[in-house]
Protein backbone atom coordinates (compact mmCIF):
# COMPACT_ATOMS: atom_id res chain seq x y z
CA UNK A 1 0.00 0.00 0.00
CA UNK A 2 1.13 3.51 -0.75
CA UNK A 3 -0.60 6.31 1.13
CA UNK A 4 -3.36 3.84 2.09
CA UNK A 5 -4.01 2.81 -1.52
CA UNK A 6 -3.23 -0.67 -2.87
CA UNK A 7 -0.23 -0.76 -5.22
CA UNK A 8 0.42 -3.26 -7.99
CA UNK A 9 4.18 -3.74 -7.85
CA UNK A 10 4.47 -5.48 -11.23
CA UNK A 11 2.92 -2.55 -13.12
CA UNK A 12 5.12 0.46 -13.92
CA UNK A 13 4.08 4.13 -14.19
CA UNK A 14 3.03 3.68 -17.83
CA UNK A 15 0.86 0.66 -16.99
CA UNK A 16 3.23 -1.95 -18.43
CA UNK A 17 4.05 -5.23 -16.70
CA UNK A 18 7.63 -5.58 -15.46
CA UNK A 19 9.72 -7.69 -13.12
CA UNK A 20 10.30 -5.98 -9.77
CA UNK A 21 13.90 -5.08 -8.92
CA UNK A 22 14.61 -6.69 -5.55
CA UNK A 23 18.34 -5.91 -5.44
CA UNK A 24 17.93 -3.25 -2.72
CA UNK A 25 15.78 -5.43 -0.47
CA UNK A 26 17.26 -6.99 2.64
CA UNK A 27 17.75 -10.74 2.76
CA UNK A 28 15.43 -12.20 5.37
CA UNK A 29 13.98 -15.61 6.15
CA UNK A 30 10.73 -15.87 4.24
CA UNK A 31 8.11 -18.55 4.71
CA UNK A 32 4.71 -18.96 3.07
CA UNK A 33 1.98 -21.57 3.52
CA UNK A 34 -0.92 -22.14 1.13
CA UNK A 35 -3.79 -24.59 0.99
CA UNK A 36 -6.38 -26.05 -1.36
CA UNK A 37 -8.58 -29.10 -1.72
CA UNK A 38 -9.89 -31.72 -4.12
CA UNK A 39 -13.49 -32.67 -3.42
CA UNK A 40 -14.52 -36.12 -4.69
CA UNK A 41 -16.98 -38.97 -4.32
CA UNK A 42 -16.58 -41.11 -1.20
CA UNK A 43 -15.84 -44.09 -3.45
CA UNK A 44 -12.95 -42.23 -5.07
CA UNK A 45 -11.53 -41.25 -1.70
CA UNK A 46 -11.72 -44.90 -0.60
CA UNK A 47 -9.95 -45.99 -3.79
CA UNK A 48 -7.12 -43.53 -3.10
CA UNK A 49 -6.91 -44.49 0.58
CA UNK A 50 -6.65 -48.19 -0.30
CA UNK A 51 -3.98 -47.51 -2.93
CA UNK A 52 -6.13 -48.96 -5.72
CA UNK A 53 -6.08 -46.06 -8.21
CA UNK A 54 -5.12 -47.28 -11.70
CA UNK A 55 -2.19 -44.86 -11.97
CA UNK A 56 -0.67 -45.79 -8.60
CA UNK A 57 0.11 -43.86 -5.41
CA UNK A 58 -2.02 -40.73 -5.77
CA UNK A 59 -0.95 -38.97 -2.59
CA UNK A 60 2.78 -39.69 -2.93
CA UNK A 61 2.81 -38.64 -6.57
CA UNK A 62 0.85 -35.45 -5.85
CA UNK A 63 3.23 -34.56 -3.00
CA UNK A 64 6.24 -34.96 -5.29
CA UNK A 65 4.54 -32.99 -8.09
CA UNK A 66 3.84 -30.13 -5.69
CA UNK A 67 7.46 -29.99 -4.54
CA UNK A 68 8.73 -30.07 -8.11
CA UNK A 69 6.26 -27.36 -9.17
CA UNK A 70 7.36 -24.99 -6.38
CA UNK A 71 10.92 -25.28 -7.69
CA UNK A 72 9.72 -24.37 -11.22
CA UNK A 73 7.43 -21.45 -10.33
CA UNK A 74 9.55 -18.87 -12.21
CA UNK A 75 9.17 -21.01 -15.36
CA UNK A 76 5.37 -20.93 -15.02
CA UNK A 77 4.57 -17.43 -13.74
CA UNK A 78 6.15 -14.83 -16.06
CA UNK A 79 7.26 -12.18 -13.55
CA UNK A 80 8.36 -14.43 -10.67
CA UNK A 81 12.02 -14.43 -9.73
CA UNK A 82 13.90 -17.75 -9.86
CA UNK A 83 14.50 -18.64 -6.21
CA UNK A 84 16.85 -20.90 -4.28
CA UNK A 85 14.30 -22.54 -2.03
CA UNK A 86 15.66 -24.08 1.14
CA UNK A 87 12.48 -26.00 1.97
CA UNK A 88 9.29 -27.11 0.28
CA UNK A 89 6.89 -29.35 2.19
CA UNK A 90 3.57 -30.63 0.84
CA UNK A 91 1.08 -32.31 3.15
CA UNK A 92 -2.01 -34.10 1.89
CA UNK A 93 -4.70 -35.23 4.31
CA UNK A 94 -8.11 -36.81 4.05
CA UNK A 95 -11.05 -34.59 4.91
CA UNK A 96 -14.25 -36.56 5.40
CA UNK A 97 -16.26 -33.33 5.57
CA UNK A 98 -15.51 -32.52 1.89
CA UNK A 99 -15.23 -35.49 1.18
CA UNK A 100 -11.79 -35.38 -0.39
CA UNK A 101 -8.19 -34.40 0.15
CA UNK A 102 -6.79 -31.19 1.63
CA UNK A 103 -3.40 -30.04 0.38
CA UNK A 104 -1.09 -27.71 2.30
CA UNK A 105 2.29 -26.50 1.07
CA UNK A 106 5.02 -24.52 2.81
CA UNK A 107 7.93 -22.88 1.00
CA UNK A 108 10.94 -21.29 2.70
CA UNK A 109 14.16 -19.45 1.83
CA UNK A 110 16.49 -16.73 2.96
CA UNK A 111 16.34 -14.09 0.25
CA UNK A 112 15.13 -10.77 -1.10
CA UNK A 113 11.65 -11.77 -2.28
CA UNK A 114 8.77 -13.80 -0.90
CA UNK A 115 7.74 -17.39 -1.54
CA UNK A 116 3.97 -17.01 -1.67
CA UNK A 117 3.80 -17.94 -5.35
CA UNK A 118 5.91 -21.04 -4.77
CA UNK A 119 3.57 -22.27 -2.01
CA UNK A 120 0.49 -21.51 -4.13
CA UNK A 121 2.01 -23.23 -7.17
CA UNK A 122 2.84 -26.31 -5.10
CA UNK A 123 -0.75 -26.57 -3.89
CA UNK A 124 -2.20 -25.98 -7.36
CA UNK A 125 -0.08 -28.61 -9.08
CA UNK A 126 -0.57 -31.14 -6.27
CA UNK A 127 -4.36 -30.71 -6.62
CA UNK A 128 -4.14 -31.05 -10.41
CA UNK A 129 -2.06 -34.22 -9.99
CA UNK A 130 -4.67 -35.73 -7.65
CA UNK A 131 -7.31 -34.98 -10.28
CA UNK A 132 -5.20 -36.47 -13.07
CA UNK A 133 -4.44 -39.65 -11.17
CA UNK A 134 -8.04 -40.27 -10.07
CA UNK A 135 -10.02 -38.92 -13.04
CA UNK A 136 -10.61 -42.42 -14.44
CA UNK A 137 -12.75 -43.07 -11.36
CA UNK A 138 -14.30 -39.61 -10.90
CA UNK A 139 -14.34 -36.89 -13.55
CA UNK A 140 -16.64 -34.76 -11.36
CA UNK A 141 -13.93 -33.97 -8.79
CA UNK A 142 -13.72 -30.32 -7.82
CA UNK A 143 -10.54 -28.36 -7.11
CA UNK A 144 -10.99 -25.30 -4.92
CA UNK A 145 -10.10 -23.21 -1.93
CA UNK A 146 -6.59 -22.39 -3.14
CA UNK A 147 -5.36 -19.51 -1.02
CA UNK A 148 -2.41 -18.14 0.91
CA UNK A 149 -2.79 -19.01 4.58
CA UNK A 150 0.17 -17.12 5.96
CA UNK A 151 3.51 -15.59 5.14
CA UNK A 152 6.34 -14.12 7.15
CA UNK A 153 9.45 -12.11 6.41
CA UNK A 154 10.20 -9.21 4.17
CA UNK A 155 9.34 -5.54 4.11
CA UNK A 156 5.56 -6.04 4.03
CA UNK A 157 5.72 -8.07 7.23
CA UNK A 158 3.61 -10.99 8.34
CA UNK A 159 0.20 -12.00 6.98
CA UNK A 160 -2.34 -14.52 8.22
CA UNK A 161 -5.53 -15.19 6.27
CA UNK A 162 -8.48 -14.01 8.37
CA UNK A 163 -10.24 -17.37 7.93
CA UNK A 164 -7.18 -19.56 8.57
CA UNK A 165 -7.56 -22.09 11.36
Amino acid sequence: MSGGKPVLTHIDASGEAHMVDVSDKAETVRIATAEGYVKMALETLALIRQGNAKKGDVIGTARLAGIMAAKRTADLIPLCHPLMLTKVAVEIEEDAALPGLRVMATAKLTGRTGVEMEALTAVSVACLTIYDMAKAADKAMEIGGIRLLEKSGGKSGDFRHPEAK
